[in-house]
């Protein structure tokens, strides 16, 4: 008897390469997908503004780097000494003010670009859960540890995300009309609104993502979160504050994700990638040893091999591997 409930990811026929330009954005786990992609050679430009947890906050930023206008001075905010935008991650802040504006045009500017080149954007989204400023009644992306009476917090209503998306979408289609863009839902919980909440919340970003899929062809769905909680519905998949999920249960849902997108070519070239890491992170005991050179010149010739059939760069690990030859 087989105590499981497979959750059955079926192909989308995106077929994406390596060399197809992704962006993620959202909560922590679009860091997580936006990750591996990169340690496995596609160009992937991960959370631009910082972790954003709210759908609001997310379609905000996605239109502003489409092109549409905002002002981002007039929600800044001085904690401490130092300034912070409410629409952005706290690790996007300065003493000066002027510096963090300037930092947030780059942001803005580099996933304008990426936005009009992509061929996936992978949005995650975590909770819908907002905080509001009392003094504008704006939702803010992250309050900055200030005092909680500048804030009210509420759960968002569904119609209030969709418009938030249908908008965001607009903007996005009209600069790259190509473009498709993945929903996901964060199977990590947000405990401290309450597990009770937590489920009012997700269930409420799972309706949005089914009624945005059902509305445009261009709408695609990965089952991040049914496959945390329906798959590998054990502990055992989760790291010690039963929350996250292991670089294990990460695993198996990546190999999910890239079944579903990518093409064949990309599954073969992961296999040998793989090689090619283990090769790297390998420790001699005897560097010189005429053994491990000999290694080396194997590990070389698999580089040139990988650069040649999949044409990816890795010059960075062929200086590892000359840098131990020259050691050696």
């Amino acid at each position: 008897m087989m105590f499981r409930t497979e959750v059955d990811v079926k192909s989308a026929g995106t077929n994406l390469t390596i060399h197809d330009r992704v962006l993620t954005i959202g909560s922590c786990f679009a860091e997580v997908i936006g990750s591996k992609l990169q340690q496995n050679k596609v160009d992937a430009l991960i959370n631009p503004f910082g972790t954003i947890f709210n759908p609001l906050s997310v379609c905000l930023l996605l239109k502003a780097a489409s092109g549409t206008p905002y002002n981002f001075e007039q929600h800044l905010v001085q904690q401490n000494g130092i300034w912070y935008a409410y629409d952005l991650h706290s690790s996007l802040s300065s003493p000066d003010k002027e510096q963090l504006l300037e930092q947030i045009q780059i942001r803005i500017n580099r996933t304008h670009e990426y936005l009009q080149q992509a061929s996936l954007i992978i949005i995650t989204l975590g909770t819908s859960v907002a905080y509001r400023l009392v003094e504008s009644g704006n939702v803010v992306a992250n309050c900055h540890k200030l005092p909680a009476k500048h804030f009210t917090r509420e759960l968002l209503k569904q119609e209030e995300i969709q418009q938030a998306f249908q908008e965001m979408y607009e903007s996005i289609v009209a600069l790259n009309p190509s473009v498709k863009i993945l929903l996901t839902v964060s199977p990590v919980r947000h405990i401290k609104e309450t597990m009770l909440i937590n489920s009012v919340s997700k269930s409420l970003l799972r309706v949005v993502c089914h009624e945005l899929q059902q509305e445009h062809e261009s709408i695609l769905y990965f089952p991040a979160f049914e496959l945390m909680m329906d798959d590998l519905r054990d502990y055992r998949y989760y790291k010690d504050d039963l929350i996250h999920p292991t670089s294990m249960a990460e695993d198996y849902i990546w190999q999910k994700f890239v079944g579903a997108y990518y093409n064949a070519e990309f599954q073969a070239f992961l296999g040998d990638w793989a090689k090619i890491q283990r090769a790297l992170q390998h420790k001699p005991f005897h560097p010189e040893s005429k053994s491990h050179q000999k290694f080396l010149e194997n590990t070389v010739a698999q580089l040139e091999h990988i650069t040649q059939k999949y044409k990816v760069d890795v010059r960075e690990e062929a200086a590892i591997v000359a840098k131990q030859q020259t050691a050696g």
